[in-house]
């Protein structure tokens, strides 16, 4: 332990409310919290934050980012490019889940697993998903099982494809195979080994999740779909999909015409599932941060092309309680305390003693980011980047 940090006087949002609170941090983790802690003699140096005026939540977690890039649907060209440290922290995301994506080929799980050993090594924590769109699923090891139970930083599989014109259209049983084998190497190393799954605008929708469940000793919740704010007819499926117990996750970054041909925008397809009397706890958002997007007609050829963006995480809770009258608890509860569970990430989420020191202070009279801590180093001051990539200017 280098020394101490103590926060005074911050309005706490476990996410559940804890009222004005003052946090201590040490070592990496939370150490404390109660109305007024005073350190006395404390043989240990001490950095005291004045938080009065501020919100203390936990960091963010993105359930979904391509660390690599992703892309590639309109040539090399179109190639997205590498998530950056603070595209991550000036968005308070002190947790990320990296992914490959469509592409699996010029993409690389070796790749993947190195960016997230790098962005660990600049100051947030990360983990990743083995596997891609396709099935059989692309590992590291021979098969999904080994990958799970032999490398640390894989915690489920996916982003499988299903019901979209880029996915393998697997079979039921192929869909099955892939949550047995995550289900048994969740068990075995102790991950939720969870299986990560991209929602299409086909017709068949979420029928293949349901479909390979049902007859089977799967539950809904080994199954994580993204994306679910894709178009109307997606969204209503994941209602009444959520109504029967499963995860729902809702993409952030998105364009504008996507918005102008249907797509639910992610604040308030959370304002309205919240509604729906749907937990929170089977709620999230996630970025698809440096993701590309493309804009397809309903033939398939690409119309355009724009890219994810981290930051749209926290823009789009913030959406959902300025604009669609979301309690300010649901949304931070659906981009930490929901996404940790459903990942199985116990020391993340949550502002609690022996938690890890992911905090993020925001400004109550605007709800903007002004300070971000990453296992108990101070990475955002004062909204402006302390600490920044290996490569970053």
């Amino acid at each position: 332990m280098n020394g101490l940090t103590l926060f005074k006087g911050a309005e706490v949002l476990a996410p559940e409310p804890l009222g004005q609170q003052d946090v201590l941090i040490g070592g990496g983790q939370i150490l404390a919290i109660a109305k007024s802690l005073s350190l006395g003699s404390s043989n240990l140096p001490v950095t005291e934050v004045d938080a009065s005026g501020h919100y203390l939540v936990p960091g963010f977690v993105d359930s979904l980012v391509h660390f690599i890039g992703g892309g590639g649907e309109a040539g090399f060209a179109s190639r997205t490019p590498e998530m950056q440290l603070t595209d991550a922290t000036l968005g308070g995301v002190t947790t990320a889940i990296g992914v490959l994506g469509t592409d699996a080929t010029t993409r690389t799980l070796t790749n993947l697993l190195a960016k997230a050993h790098a962005l660990e090594e600049e100051g947030i924590s990360t983990w990743c998903h083995t596997g891609s769109y396709e099935i059989p699923c692309r590992t590291l090891t021979g098969n999904i099982t080994d990958d799970l139970i032999l490398i640390d930083k894989f915690i489920g599989v996916g982003e499988i494809a299903i019901s979209d014109h880029r996915s393998s259209q697997p079979t039921i049983s192929e869909i099955r195979k892939v949550a047995a084998a995550a289900r048994v190497g969740g068990i075995l190393s102790g991950k939720s080994g969870i299986v990560s799954v991209h929602m299409g605008a086909g017709d068949s929708i979420l029928q293949p999740i349901l479909d390979a469940v049902s007859g089977s000793e799967l539950e809904l919740t080994q199954f994580y779909p993204t994306h679910m704010n894709r178009n109307q007819a997606v969204f209503a499926a994941g209602l009444a999909y959520a109504k029967q117990g499963g995860y729902l996750d809702f993409t952030t970054s998105t364009t504008d015409y996507d918005l102008a041909h249907g797509e639910v925008a992610a604040a308030e397809a959370l304002a309205i599932s919240l509604a729906e009397g749907i937990p929170v706890l089977q709620l999230t958002l996630s970025s698809d941060g440096n993701a590309s997007l493309p804009i397809y007609d309903k033939k398939g050829s690409m119309l355009g092309l724009e890219v994810g963006q981290v930051r749209t995480l926290f823009q789009s809770a913030r959406q959902a309680v300025q604009q669609f009258d979301v309690a300010l608890t649901d949304a931070i509860c659906s981009i930490t305390a929901s996404p940790a569970d459903i990942l199985g990430l116990k020391q993340k989420g949550r502002v609690a003693s022996g938690k890890d020191a992911d905090l993020v202070l925001l400004r109550r009279d605007d709800l903007s980011i002004d300070q971000v801590w990453a296992k108990g180093r101070q990475l955002v001051g004062n909204s402006q980047p302390l600490v920044k990539g290996t490569f970053e200017s």
